[in-house]
């Protein structure tokens, strides 16, 4: 009997054996790691590796994934980024943890480094010069110590030289550098514009900011008819915007002709005749008002009336700005004018439904305003001895009206029509400030038509 039972031990024994035998592949006994990595490129592929098949469980006795190489094969066949796909058999534990962390990581640090699409380099380590640029470098502190009406005097000769050499000269083929400090101008161009720029400079350092006495006059008549009795005495100026002429007048003639325009009794001035001006620097003369008018509404069902008006302000009148500057010798003007003009011909109320639960048929009104505006910038050259004359043509009036009637009670003309004017500034040089004006020399040729720049 017990040789029975010791015979039925061993049998058991043996079966258990073969058992174990079967389920432990050998290759993981003899080279976990080259298995598992098998296993790691069968999942990328979404097939089996030859000669092997896919783990359902971890290797007996492994663990979390991490504690042998076979689970820390997993976690970096579960993060590779073709892995994307679930694969047949996911890792478990800490392993899968890492792997669905991992592309959202990934992308994060994708689009914090993002590279370029354009190619960028670092170039050659020194400025082209192609084109034969040369870099210079302007002392403009004896002109820009002596203005004290601005904070950026630098910022005049800046707007000087685009206007003399153009800006396109600036943003072409050839490389260019111009920048300005409060002492110094900065300057890397050809030679032929740094030529440019070095007349500009010198224009403002010698005269060394000397503020300059003009008579700016900004006025308007009803109509052109002025022009009759002074036509012949006008000489002529090109002058690139349609519909504006100017002129050129001695002095002698410019002052009969305001004497003139002054015993009419639609002539009106709207500037102080007198102006004190640097060199160089801008300067506006400007009559302007603020027309309130309600833009929008916005809806307010909580607070009475159930909507609250949304008001906006036009500035309507005119803008003049004056910007000379003072030849070497002190005889010719070059000067920028701009002139910009804003009136409101009236606002065009429009009705708007706002109901409420208290007031379901409520209206109110808003306004949208019909505009008339007029805009003139150009550059003109002329000799100090002479007058500048320029008509803006018959433009809105600069000092718009009230649009109220002269006698109260009586109401103004049924189709009454925005006010409209012909704009004339005259523009006299009176010489430095405190020194009396220098008669013209005898013989002196200089040619007397300026020039015209858009």
């Amino acid at each position: 009997m017990w040789t029975k039972s010791l015979l039925a031990a061993a049998i058991l024994v043996g079966a258990a054996g073969a058992a174990i035998a079967q389920t432990a592949p050998p290759a993981a006994a003899e080279n976990p790691s080259g298995t598992w990595r098998s296993a790691a490129e069968s999942a990328a592929s979404g097939q089996p590796a030859a000669g092997t098949s896919a783990p359902s469980l971890p290797y007996p006795g492994s663990g979390a994934a991490g504690s042998s190489p076979a689970g820390a094969n997993v976690a970096r066949a579960a993060a590779a980024p073709s892995a994307a796909s679930t694969p047949a058999n996911p890792a478990s534990g800490a392993g899968a943890a890492q792997a669905s962390a991992s592309p959202a990581a990934g992308t994060t640090a994708g689009t914090a480094s993002r590279r370029p699409i354009a190619r960028v380099s670092t170039g050659s380590g020194s400025l082209p010069n192609e084109h034969g640029q040369l870099y210079r470098e302007y002392d403009i502190s004896p002109y820009t110590l002596r203005v004290t009406s601005t904070n950026r005097p630098e910022q005049a000769v800046v707007d000087w030289i685009l206007r003399e050499t153009g800006y396109e000269v600036w943003h072409s083929e050839s490389l260019a550098i111009l920048s300005a400090t409060s002492r110094k101008l900065r300057v890397y161009h050809t030679p032929q514009v740094q030529a440019v720029v070095g007349d500009i400079v010198d224009r403002f350092v010698n005269s060394e900011a000397e503020t300059q006495a003009f008579a700016l006059r900004v006025a308007t008549v009803d109509g052109p008819s002025w022009r009759v009795r002074v036509q012949r005495l006008l000489v002529p100026v090109q002058v690139q915007t349609q519909g504006v002429q100017a002129w050129l007048l001695e002095k002698e003639t410019a002052a009969m002709l305001v004497a003139d325009l002054r015993r009419r009794s639609d002539y009106r001035e709207h500037s102080s005749p007198q102006l004190l001006v640097n060199n160089g620097q801008p300067t506006v003369v400007s009559a302007t008002r603020g027309r309130n008018y309600v833009r929008n509404v916005r809806l307010r069902p909580e607070a009475w009336p159930g909507f609250e008006p949304e008001t906006a302000v036009i500035d309507e009148g005119f803008s003049l700005e004056f910007s000379p500057l003072l030849s070497l010798d002190g005889r010719i003007i070059d000067a920028a004018i701009k002139c910009e003009i804003q009136q409101v011909d009236k606002l065009i109320p429009v009705m708007l439904d706002v109901p409420t639960v208290a007031a379901p048929r409520q209206r109110t009104k808003i306004e949208v305003p019909q505009m008339t505006q007029f805009r003139f910038h150009e550059r003109f050259r002329w000799r100090t001895e002479q007058v500048l004359l320029i008509a803006m043509g018959v433009v809105a009036s600069p000092v718009p009206s009230d649009g109220k009637p002269l006698v109260p009670g009586v109401p103004l003309p049924i189709g009454n029509s925005p006010a409209r004017s012909e704009l004339l500034v005259l523009v006299e040089s009176k010489g430095k400030l405190g020194q009396t004006p220098r008669a013209p020399l005898a013989g002196d040729s200089q040619a007397a038509s300026p020039r015209a720049r858009q």
